[in-house]
């Protein structure tokens, strides 16, 4: 029996994972607390622990892990910046789910695009209110405009693929292009003059870390339309605010915020909210946030748990072998990996 114990569970990963688990095979413990150095020791008599995006998993928490013979860190999500990969090496193994609904995420991307700039919220608002004045709802069409994607991974490609569905001029930015997929790759510091809307679709990596900051915004058109679904700290907020202000910025679609922690898959209704830098941004008429939502779907919660399953299945069957580990030199997702014919460690 192998056991598990899952750290910053809701009502929908119980749901999704006991559908889906053989009860002969794995005994689970669902935890609502967020894994961190106070409340690592709940890991103890554990074989496996499942985590997600805001739990931490820093060199301090991979030691205790490590102490008590926690034997693989299982990642039910695809991003893994929260996970010091390189310190794991030789002492835990870490796998992730790579692809769980990329239609998900680029879906709710273009979902933020269409209700920021036609209005729909603003709309929706007031016909709850039984005024029906199309006063300060003009917005635009897609047709014609130019989306720059940041990352072309499975995500970014559907969302490309969407995008040109509505008639729009694609071009992208990638550290590593793909050869031959019909996108039209420009440099960072072109997509960014030239994008009527921009989009990121990358991990957060120390080069990506504050990628969208001052200098970047700085070079963008008036009245760019910002979309982030992929992690908060991609985007510098105080910098996204300040060029709000400027009037840089017409518009920003998140689903993630960079102190998101705390506060993102909570109820807060009932609370002031202390993070002053949020309630700026909420206040802002032209942005749209949403709580990390984007993968949210019944599709990917089941693609989620089956996978997450599997890896540890897998691992346990195959002598420490998994075809979604992370790699712990390069920290490329999956790239380094394709060859490889023997575990890690």
């Amino acid at each position: 029996m192998i056991k598990i114990v899952f750290f910053d569970s809701k009502e929908y990963d119980i749901a999704s994972f006991l559908k889906v688990m053989d009860k002969n095979t794995f005994e689970c413990k669902f935890l609502e607390a967020k894994l961190t150095l106070d409340t690592v020791d709940l890991a103890k008599e554990n074989d496996v622990v499942c985590v997600f995006v805001n739990d931490t998993v820093d060199d301090k928490v991979i030691d205790k892990l490590y102490e008590y013979g926690i034997k693989l860190i299982a990642l039910r999500c695809a991003g893994y910046n929260n996970v010091d990969v390189r310190y794991a090496f030789r002492k835990i193994h870490v796998v992730h789910v790579p692809a769980y609904s990329p239609y998900a995420v680029a879906e709710h991307a273009m979902a933020l695009l269409l209700t920021s700039i036609r209005r729909i919220h603003k709309a929706y608002n007031r016909t709850r209110d039984f005024n029906f004045s199309l006063t300060g709802l003009a917005g635009f069409d897609l047709y014609g405009k130019t989306v720059g994607v940041i990352g072309t991974g499975k995500i970014g490609r559907v969302f490309i693929d969407i995008c040109k569905g509505f008639g729009m001029n694609v071009i992208a930015y990638d550290k590593f292009p793909i050869a031959d997929a019909n996108i039209e790759y420009v440099t960072l510091d072109e997509l960014f003059r030239k994008s009527d809307i921009i989009s990121l679709h990358c991990p957060l990596t120390p080069d990506t870390k504050h990628m969208i900051n001052n200098n970047a915004i700085n070079k963008m058109k008036k009245g760019v339309v910002i979309i982030n679904t992929s992690r908060g700290a991609l985007i510098d907020t105080e910098a996204l605010l300040e060029g709000i202000k400027d009037r840089i910025i017409g518009a920003a679609c998140l689903d993630v915020y960079e102190e998101e922690a705390d506060i993102f898959f909570e109820d807060k209704s009932g609370h002031i909210m202390d993070d002053d830098t949020l309630s700026r941004l909420l206040s802002m008429p032209n942005v749209i946030v949403t709580s990390h939502q984007a993968f949210l779907t019944n599709e990917a919660l089941d693609n989620i748990a089956s996978t997450t399953l599997s890896n540890i299945k897998s691992y346990f069957d195959n002598d420490g072998m998994c075809d979604n580990e992370l790699c712990y030199h390069c920290g490329n997702i999956e790239s380094c990996k394709k060859n490889r014919k023997q575990r890690c460690f």
